[in-house]
């Protein structure tokens, strides 16, 4: 950094506790990423990233933050606050990527990572307003690398950061030939579940020499139908464009029950979207396919199968922000700043939470490469309870200062005045309470 102004020494808080979380050079990343310039009411990096953890981590309305600082400090108004959030953004990124693993240096061995992707809406909205993408190691049931987008972000293995020797596990919405084609080339191995209409294959026998173009796709529902087994693996060629590459498809066969269910969801699915499923398809839906790159060598077509169903985790952990963290309490509509910044905010939030809890309680309890002793839920709520002690403070509320919570809390004039008593009920009351006066 050139030109930037040395930054004042930051107040000595509980909010420092916090801090010890972040990347050591937050305060010069501030300056860096223009989020803070000069002390005015917010007068230190550090009195900043308290609001943005009051608007962000805590959900409190402009307003209230606005009360809860002016009981930490002096009297600042919500427009002030929102002033301030709004140039927020870029730092919060800056800094959600310097804590993640991702932003590391190359390690020696791969990584298991689940990706997958969750959609925010907004009030009164009627579709996906925002995502949040994330990649989750699954030895260490940590995050790797987390990512917010507008509606337009769409989900691709292509926005992750890779190194040789990786494995991608990832639901049907990453089927796509070309991305998986071109991290095979990286030596990124991959596990998705299986749409056949979007995934181009030709089968291929063990030893065969190049893919011929010519050859004809493979129909899936056609080659399963003369299998007699409840396990099918089948070596096949994906096509990409003008590439192509080897890969295997592991098929398990559903029971019957399951199977006439996982049928009745695809009538029902395809019903809502206006078109009838083809016999193919409703075949398809008794099965479970999935797609990989990893030769039946080194993980055979039942262990692929069942290290797919692990991806359940990743699912877990959306579950976790939202319910417990408030991801799912998004304020802001389509395409806001503001919105943008409460998502990164909320998301680094939840990082410094799952640090502080791997720090308390160590991380080989969690792991998914031995027996597991227990599941993050009540742990995570009870770090939390710590986290947000840091961030509102209270201890710290200064008495003389709550005149001026209520100047920059209560409500603003509006057309229709707050309810009162009627004025003869009131004289009554009183005049109970006071039967001298009476």
């Amino acid at each position: 950094m050139t030109d930037m102004k040395k930054p004042p020494k930051s107040a000595e808080i509980a909010f420092e506790e916090f801090l010890k979380e972040l990347p050591s050079d937050h305060v010069e990343m501030a300056y860096e990423f223009k989020a803070f310039s000069r002390g005015r009411k917010i007068k230190t990096p550090a009195h900043l990233l308290q609001v943005v953890m009051l608007y962000c981590g805590l959900d409190q309305a402009l307003r209230t933050c606005a009360g809860s600082f002016s009981l930490l400090d002096e009297r600042i108004t919500d427009t002030s606050i929102h002033k301030r959030l709004r140039a927020c953004g870029p730092w919060l990124k800056a800094l959600l990527q310097a804590m993640l693993p991702s932003a590391g240096t190359a390690l020696k061995s791969g990584r298991l990572l689940v990706v997958d992707a969750t959609s925010l809406q907004g009030p009164g909205s009627g579709g996906t307003d925002y995502r949040v993408h994330l990649a989750l190691d699954l030895v260490g049931l940590t995050l790797h690398e987390v990512q917010a987008s507008g509606a337009e972000g769409a989900e691709s293995l292509a926005r992750y950061a890779w190194q040789a020797g990786d494995i991608a596990l990832a639901d049907r919405g990453y089927s796509q030939p070309r991305a998986i084609l071109e991290l095979n080339e990286r030596q990124v191995r991959v596990v998705v579940r299986l749409v056949p209409t979007a995934m181009p294959m030709h089968l291929r026998q063990e030893g065969d020499g190049p893919f011929d173009p010519a050859s004809e796709r493979l129909n899936m529902a056609e080659y399963l139908t003369g299998e007699s087994g409840d396990t099918v693996t089948v070596p096949v060629w994906l096509r990409g464009g003008a590439s192509s590459g080897r890969g295997w498809v592991h098929a398990a066969r559903l029971p019957p029950e399951m199977a006439e269910e996982a049928r009745r969801r695809c009538r029902q699915a395809a019903k809502r979207k206006g078109w009838t499923p083809s016999r193919d398809a409703l075949y398809l839906a008794g099965w479970v396919m999935v797609f990989t790159t990893i030769p039946p060598d080194e993980l055979d077509g039942p262990t692929v199968l069942a290290l797919y169903r692990c991806r359940w985790q990743v699912e877990l952990v959306f579950k976790r922000l939202k319910s417990l963290l408030g991801l799912d309490e998004l304020r802001t509509r389509r395409k806001s700043v503001l919105g943008e910044v409460w998502m990164r905010g909320k998301l680094l939030y939840a990082l410094v939470i799952e640090r502080l809890l791997h720090r308390q309680m160590g991380r080989d309890w969690s792991r998914m490469d031995r027996p597991r002793e227990a599941t993050p839920w009540r742990f995570l709520k009870l770090v939390r309870g710590q986290v947000d002690a840091w961030i509102l403070d209270a201890r710290r509320w200064r008495e003389e200062n709550w005149p001026l919570c209520f100047e920059v809390v209560k409500e603003r004039p509006r057309r229709r005045a707050l309810q009162t008593l009627p004025i003869r009920v009131a004289r009554f009351m009183d005049s109970q309470a006071n039967p001298l006066r009476a």
